[in-house]
This record gives structure tokens, sequence and C-alpha cells, in this order.
């Protein structure tokens, strides 16, 4: 009877962690399905040899493009040329009707954070993976997620609501930048970023 109290402030802690760590990221982010799912695996894998830059190019002034528009889709898929029923939704849905897939960016940054993949991608010559992880080889799209507070995606966070990663791909937050730049010994000024 004399541990009671112990043992009572002991399970409220563990009740509040579990809140905190589970249940608050779980309501605070939303899920969303892609429009459609999309596996960079066979579209980079040895059947259709694609690269990152073949659909994620830089635009003639050095501006990265992005999220690849749908002409780039259609120059291989104007009929369906395999079996898969995500397929036969992008010829038939988008490509058919010249209609813009509606993709969910997830690493879209805020609006007063500017990023320069040229710099990163051509010049320092940082592969695509250092930041956006192993894409090239997934099957599909993980769900979108998006904060309910801020509107950004979680990806920018990263998985774990802590901040702590498993791998340096985890997260696009300045901080994570930063410490990339400090790595490299790269100087850097609000103004490079911030503009």
């Amino acid at each position: 009877m004399k541990y009671r109290g112990i043992i009572m402030f002991g399970a409220g802690c563990a009740v509040m962690l579990a809140i905190g760590w589970i249940a608050f990221p779980a309501m605070l982010y939303e899920k969303t399905a892609q429009p459609i799912q999309f596996s960079h695996k066979i579209h980079t894998g040895e059947k259709v040899g694609l690269s990152c830059e073949d659909c994620h190019s830089f635009r003639a002034d050095g501006t990265f493009a992005g999220i690849p528009a749908l002409d780039k889709c259609a120059g291989c898929h104007s009929t369906q040329v395999g079996e898969s029923p995500e397929e036969k939704i992008l010829v038939e849905q988008y490509v058919a009707k010249n209609k813009p897939i509606p993709w969910l960016v997830y690493a879209r940054q805020p609006q007063n954070a500017y990023f320069a993949h040229v710099q990163h991608v051509k010049l320092a010559a940082i592969p695509c993976e250092r930041c956006h992880g192993p894409h090239g080889s997934s099957d599909g799209l993980p769900p979108f997620e998006r904060n309910r507070i801020s509107g950004y995606s979680r990806a920018i966070w990263g998985p774990n609501i802590s901040g702590l990663k498993s791998h340096e791909w985890e997260g696009m937050k300045m901080d994570d930048c930063s410490h990339c730049h400090q790595e490299r010994g790269v100087h850097e000024s609000c103004l490079d970023c911030h503009k």
C-alpha cells in the first residue's frame, strides 16, 4: 500500500508518454493516398533503366522542374504497355484526357525557404538518395502525411516526432541542411536559403 502512489505516478507517466509519442503523432498527421501508385523500381531497374534526371530534370536556367509533367509519362505511356491496373488508370484517366496528375509533393519546403537543386546535384555532386532516400528502389508510394497544424509533409520533419533519425535522409529541416553543410565545410548565412 505504501508504494501505491509511486506505482500510480509511474503508470500515469507511461500513459502520458504513450499518448505523446504514439497517439499524438497519429492524430497530428492525416494520410492521403497518391492519385495513382508508381513503381520507381520498375522505371529505374534493368527493364527500363531510367535515371532520376530522366524524369526529374532541370530547366535551361538551372532551376529544378520537380515532379515530371504529364508529357514525360505520355512519351512512353500513350497506350498501356504493361498489365498493371495503375498504368491503366494513368493512361485512361490522365494521359488520354491530357489531365495533369495531382501528385502530393512530399518534399515541398516552406515558402520562406529557397533550395537550389542545381547547386547540390550538379555542383556538389550530392546523390538524390542523400536527401530523398532509396526512392529509386521503391515499388510503391507511401501515403502523403500532412501535418494538420502546419500543412507541411511529414517528410520535412521525418518519421520520428522527436526528430531522431535512423537514416541521414529522414527529414529536411534547417538543422539537417546545416549539418550536411558542416560535414562538407560549407559556410552558410541566413540569406543563402531564406530569400
